[in-house]
């Protein structure tokens, strides 16, 4: 994925639009909510084997592909706005994460890293 290629079509689109005044960080944050809230409706009142079983669904394929959609682009469009690199952000935090959940501490387990016992 060109990530820096995606941001500067969403940048020339927003742009077209004169959409930029309402790309800032508050209102690309809601949005991104809103989105992920969509995403997540799909899935509400789903027992976790059935959320699994949505690949073979197409009509929740095809809803779940444009609420992922939504979410990736409002996400890149509020890093571009803040200009945050988000492959660095990522590898830093996949990092971070790495010491918090060790393999030896983590394998097999969904407790967070602060309510583990070591």
């Amino acid at each position: 994925m060109d990530v820096a290629g995606l941001q500067a079509e969403l940048r020339e689109f927003a742009q077209a639009r004169d959409w930029e005044k309402f790309h800032d960080p508050k209102n690309l944050t809601t949005a991104l909510a809103v989105e992920a809230a969509e995403l997540m409706e799909l899935f509400q009142w789903s027992t976790n084997s059935e959320s699994r079983g949505a690949r073979s669904d197409p009509a929740i394929l095809d809803a779940a592909r444009e609420e992922i959609a939504d979410v990736l682009i409002y996400l890149l469009r509020l890093a571009d706005v803040l200009s945050i690199d988000l492959d660095a952000a990522v590898r830093a935090k996949i990092a971070i994460n790495a010491e918090k959940y060790p393999v030896e501490h983590s394998k097999g387990t969904a407790t967070k890293y602060n309510r583990r016992s070591t």
